[in-house]
């Protein structure tokens, strides 16, 4: 009797074994991937030591509905896409604008933010209604951007002084201490100082420079795309990316925002790599 009660314990035992053995072959590597560790809110340092923001949230998050752990690089941008081309990265967590040139180059989810260059001014100020509305004022942006290009450009057409400056806090400043009227930079960006700083609101959205942000995957992991949008899907499908954005940004995204909005199909519309090909959405 005591040799068959051994005998059972030591079949259970194997069994456990090999069931663990399995479970370790079927277990998934960490997801490899990096940020722009200075692009507060997306990813930016905490007190304490680590990267904290709205894209180091929203990837764990993704990679957890995906039943796989992740591993988040805080580098510099222009490392990123050649990081991801060159093996070293699975795909890109950092907010990466879909444009048709880089859609040709590599796969991309479907965004899951808009991103477009929006004024923010101080508060009290009266609200820009467009361009025209700085005539004879001063513009302050971040020196090398694209935001300081659009601005030379109208700022020469329309008639108002642009104030170069080396980071974007030190534009925001410029606006609080009056030296200029607006700052143009990233909607996110407006949005965060805006929820940080009582004194400097959010203003007008330039809706015509409006684009996706979305994830990149190397050219030949299909696979790796669509896995990734079906989760970030579900997250707009059950309102966590909705509200992710209101944690970070300070305001409700509107009806049309891409939190929001599950288009077909994997990838961004009318952009090279887009698969229009309909699917189920399957949300544990």
């Amino acid at each position: 009797m005591l040799k068959c009660k051994w005998a059972v314990a030591a079949a259970v035992l194997l069994l456990a074994a090999g069931g663990a053995t399995a479970q370790a072959q079927d277990k998934q590597p960490p997801l490899r991937t990096g940020v722009d560790g200075t692009f507060a809110p997306h990813a930016f340092p905490k007190l304490g030591g680590g990267t904290q923001g709205f894209n180091i949230d929203l990837f764990t998050e993704v990679a957890k509905r995906m039943h796989r752990d992740i591993t988040i690089d805080a580098v510099s941008f222009s490392t990123l896409i050649p990081g991801m081309e060159s093996g070293r990265y699975d795909f890109v967590a950092a907010p990466v604008t879909v444009t048709k040139e880089r859609a040709e180059n590599m796969l991309f989810t479907a965004g899951y933010l808009w991103t477009a260059f929006q004024f923010g001014i101080k508060k009290g100020s009266a609200p820009l209604k467009g361009w025209a509305d700085l005539k004879g004022k001063a513009v302050a942006v971040n020196k090398g951007t694209p935001y300081e290009t659009l601005s030379k450009k109208m700022g020469q057409e329309i008639g108002f002084e642009v104030q170069a400056y080396d980071t974007q806090p030190d534009a925001i400043q410029a606006v609080l201490s009056g030296r200029a009227y607006a700052t143009l930079v990233g909607n996110t960006s407006v949005l965060y100082a805006a929820s940080k700083n009582p004194q400097f609101v959010a203003d007008l959205e330039l809706k015509d420079t409006r684009a996706h942000w979305a994830a990149p995957v190397p050219k030949n992991n299909p696979k790796l795309r669509a896995q990734l949008q079906d989760a970030l899907d579900c997250m707009k499908k059950d309102g966590s990316l909705v509200k992710l954005s209101e944690k970070w940004f300070g305001r409700t995204p509107p009806p049309d925002a891409l939190e929001r909005t599950i288009t077909p199909g994997y990838g961004v519309p009318g952009m090279p790599g887009y698969d229009p090909t309909p699917h189920d959405l399957h949300c544990g």
